[in-house]
């Protein structure tokens, strides 16, 4: 087996990951995949909590086109993200896979609360832990609970899976000239505002030290790789 670069990661994915044809909704068929994935990385001893947003249910940008409130909106997409959860962790746990959602907003019916050393401890029994309901606080990302919660719980690498292969200076499903960057720096990102991740996200990454490494979800193996150091997607460090 090929030695581990990583040991404990924190993954981070778009809500898109679960969701149907349409774009929108869970659909269990996706949940299993997503899985899978999961199960991958998960039998070489990585030690894997798990952030996932909730664009499949809820985009609080089209509540504030209309005039919503944005805290309103953004507690909105964290109950939407805490669905996720849930259903992503129904998905592991029929592959056999123990896994305990926490949430930053109580809600002790349905899952635990958010608590750094009980999240750790899990991770040390190799459970999986997915973390829900952001950051429990309006106007930051679930890109920003990511990078947060990978701080406070000791990971080594914080894994962007989303649907492109790596960052690129335009999108490169419109213009097939993109430039695709196998590395930027912290700064570099910054001032390219990268649309893959949100700027309060990288600068607390560079501020601790953490590398963040953008990858196809999709593509063979592609967490596998990030965790055994192959070159894959674009590493942001």
């Amino acid at each position: 087996m090929a030695e581990l670069k990583f040991r404990r990661i924190l993954l981070k994915l778009g809500g898109e990951a679960l969701a149907g044809p349409g774009g929108f909704g869970i659909d269990p068929d996706q949940a299993e995949e997503v899985a899978v994935k999961v199960r991958r990385v998960k039998d070489l001893g990585v030690e894997i909590a798990m952030v996932i947003g909730a664009g499949n249910i809820w985009r609080g940008k089209d509540g504030l086109a209309h005039g919503m409130e944005r805290a309103t909106a953004d507690h909105m997409g964290m109950l939407a993200t805490v669905m996720n959860a849930l259903a992503l962790q129904d998905a592991l746990e029929r592959l056999g896979i123990t896994t305990r959602v926490q949430t930053a907003i109580e809600m002790r019916e349905i899952a635990e609360p958010y608590i750094r050393r009980r999240a750790i401890h899990h991770l040390e029994k190799g459970y999986v832990v997915i973390l829900g309901a952001g950051t429990g606080n309006p106007y930051f990302t679930t890109d920003t609970a990511a990078a947060l919660r990978a701080m406070e719980i000791g990971a080594q690498a914080l894994i962007k899976a989303t649907k492109v292969d790596a960052v690129y200076d335009r999108d490169p499903l419109l213009d097939p000239d993109a430039q695709r960057f196998d590395h930027l720096s912290y700064i570099d990102a910054l001032n390219m505002k990268i649309g893959i991740m949100d700027s309060t996200a990288i600068s607390l990454c560079m501020d601790n030290g953490l590398p963040i490494y953008v990858v196809d979800l999709w593509a063979p193996d592609s967490l596998v790789s990030v965790v055994r150091g192959e070159a894959v997607g674009t590493v942001i460090s």
